[in-house]
C-alpha cells in the first residue's frame, strides 16, 4: 500500500471518529440539560402505546395487553388510561423505509407515555438483510430510555435479582456506526459518560434503599477495560458514598457469569448494576434459572418516557412453522408487572406478579411448551386472568 492511499484511508477514519464523538459530546450536554421523571399521578390521562414488533411480537403482546386492560377496566372506563395501536415496526417496514425506526412510528411513539413493546428483528451480518440499526437500540437512544431493569426471581432456589444495565451507552452506542479502516483493520467503539453512569447507579441504589435491598455488586471488565469500564466503576462508587447502609462489591463480568451458576453463592447476589453489553448477556443468563428468557420482561425507563418489553427476540421460526399461538407470553406479563409498578399502581403490579407466579411456580395447572403439546399464548392469558380474580 502506497503512502498516499495509506494517509488517505486514515485521514477518513479520523473524519468518521471525529463525527462520532461529536455526536457522543452534544448528547453528554442534553444529559446536563434533563429535568425530573415524570409524575404520572399528575397526568390527566395515562397514554400507554401498544407496539407489536414482529415475529411472534403481536401474538404474545395482544394477549399482555388484553390482560392490563383488564386490570386496568376501571381506569380506561373513568379517562385516566387510554390504549392505543403503534404499527409499523416490523422488519419489513424498516427495511422498505430504510431506517431502525420509520418517522411516522417514532411519532406515535413520542406522543406515548408509556410503551409495551413486543420483540422486533434485528438484521445481523450474513443474513442477507441491510445493515440497519436495532430498532430497540434506536428506541433506547430516542427515548433516552438509560436503564434497562431486569428482575429475576425462582423462589425455591433463593434466587430474587434485580439486574439493573446502562442501556444508552458502552459497546451499543454506537454499534451501527463502526467502520472498516482498510481491508484489514475494523473498529467499534466503546462510549462511557459521567452523566450516564451516575444516572444509572443512583437509580440502582435508590431502588435498592427503597426496596430493602442491602447489597449492590458492581460488574465490569475494569482490570482490561481500563478507560471505559474504569470510569464506570469510579462513577458508581461515588454514588455508592450517598448510600452508607448498602454494601458495594465488585465483580468481573466472566467471574459473575460463574458465580451466578454456583448455588451457594448466587444467594448472595441482590442488585446487579452493570454497563451495557455485560448487563445484557448477564441477564439473558441470569433468565435461564427462572425458565428462559421466554419467561422474562424488562423495564426501559428514562425520565420522560419508559418502555416495557420481553428480554428475548422474535422468533421467526415459530410465525414460519405456525407455532405462533403456542407463544409464551410471560415474558411480556412480568414486563406488565413493572409497567404497573412504574405509573404509580403498586398494588396491582404486585396483584399480577402473585398470580404469575401461581400460575408458572405453584400451581402450573396448564403449560406453554411453544407446540400443540401445551398450552396456548390466549390460554395461558385467560389462566393468568382467571388466577386474578381469586386473589
Amino acid at each position: 500500500m502506497s503512502s498516499e492511499v495509506y494517509n488517505a484511508q486514515l485521514d477518513a477514519a479520523c473524519a468518521k471518529f471525529r463525527k462520532i464523538l461529536e455526536k457522543q459530546l452534544t448528547r453528554v450536554e442534553n444529559m446536563k440539560a434533563q429535568g425530573d421523571f415524570t409524575d404520572y399521578g399528575a397526568l390527566d390521562t395515562i397514554k400507554i402505546g401498544v407496539c407489536g414488533g414482529d415475529g411472534i411480537g403481536p401474538t404474545i403482546t395482544a394477549e399482555a395487553r388484553r390482560v392490563l386492560e383488564f386490570m386496568l377496566s376501571d381506569l380506561v372506563e373513568s379517562g385516566k388510561v387510554t390504549f392505543f395501536d403503534i404499527d409499523g415496526l416490523t422488519i419489513e417496514n424498516r427495511i422498505a423505509k430504510g431506517k431502525a425506526i420509520p418517522d411516522d412510528v417514532m411519532e406515535k411513539l413520542l406522543s406515548a407515555d408509556v410503551i409495551l413493546k413486543g420483540p422486533t428483528t434485528t438484521p445481523q451480518k450474513g443474513d442477507g438483510m441491510p445493515n440497519i440499526e436495532s430498532a430497540n437500540v434506536a428506541m433506547r437512544k430516542a427515548l433516552d430510555l438509560f436503564a434497562n431493569i431486569r428482575p429475576v426471581k425462582v423462589p425455591a432456589e433463593g434466587i430474587n435479582w434485580t439486574i439493573f444495565r446502562e442501556n444508552t451507552e458502552g459497546g451499543y452506542a454506537v454499534g451501527s456506526e463502526g467502520f472498516n479502516v482498510t481491508d484489514d483493520l475494523a473498529v467499534d467503539f466503546t462510549v462511557t459518560t459521567k452523566q450516564g453512569s451516575d444516572r444509572i447507579a443512583r437509580l440502582a441504589y435508590d431502588y435498592a434503599r427503597k426496596n430493602g435491598r442491602t447489597r449492590v455488586s458492581l460488574v465490569t471488565k475494569a482490570n482490561i477495560i481500563k478507560t471505559t469500564d474504569g470510569n464506570f466503576l469510579e462513577d458508581c462508587h461515588k454514588v455508592a458514598e450517598l448510600y452508607p447502609e448498602i454494601t458495594t462489591d465488585e465483580w468481573y463480568a466472566d467471574i459473575m457469569t460463574a458465580k451466578l451458576v454456583d448455588t451457594k453463592r448466587r444467594r448472595d447476589f441482590q442488585i446487579l448494576l452493570l454497563p451495557n453489553l455485560y448487563g445484557d448477556i448477564i441477564s439473558d443468563e441470569a433468565a435461564e434459572f427462572q425458565g428462559g428468557v421466554g419467561t422474562a420482561g424488562c423495564a426501559n425507563i428514562g425520565k420522560k418516557y419508559a418502555m416495557f418489553e420481553a428480554i428475548h427476540g422474535s422468533a421467526p421460526r415459530m410465525v414460519r412453522e405456525g407455532r405462533a399461538q403456542y407463544a409464551d407470553p410471560s415474558s411480556m406479563l412480568r414486563a406488565c408487572v413493572m409497567l404497573l409498578s412504574h405509573i404509580g399502581y403498586q398494588d396491582r403490579a404486585d396483584k399480577l406478579e402473585r398470580a404469575l407466579d401461581v400460575c408458572s411456580f405453584e400451581e402450573k395447572k396448564i403449560a406453554i411448551t411453544g407446540r400443540d403439546t401445551g398450552a396456548t399464548c390466549r390460554e395461558f392469558g385467560d389462566y393468568v386472568m382467571e388466577t386474578l380474580k381469586s386473589l
